[in-house]
């Protein structure tokens, strides 16, 4: 049984989380949440978020022990990309890529 959370739509990178998502896969939840807590970086509040949301589905939704709980999957995909034009010299116009991501964590149970 596995018990998953996803955040869509999130305006960070998928680069940028997936840094911080290789850390934490194949942890124990609460070994996670540690690791997560001091992460100086953006993407890790971020999963962190994701990450209790996909511990309280496991809680309430399946009846699974906390304590049995581990991360085996966690990833940031590619979502949509906002375009936006910045002025340049010469009348001319820069594209500037804005980029969202799909996160998601994927919880599993131990035996």
């Amino acid at each position: 049984m596995e018990a998953r959370a996803i955040a869509k739509y999130v305006r960070i990178a998928p680069r940028k989380v997936n840094l911080v998502a290789a850390e934490i896969r194949g942890k124990s939840v609460d070994e996670a949440l540690a690791i997560l807590k001091f992460t100086p970086k953006r993407g890790a509040k971020i999963l962190e978020k994701v990450l209790k949301s996909a511990v309280a589905n496991a809680e309430n939704n399946f009846d699974m022990d906390r304590e049995t709980l581990y991360i085996s999957e966690a990833y940031a995909n590619q979502g949509p990309t906002l375009k936006r034009w910045r002025p340049r010299s010469q009348g001319r116009a820069y594209q500037i890529l804005k980029r969202t991501s799909h996160v998601g964590v994927v919880l599993g149970e131990r035996e």
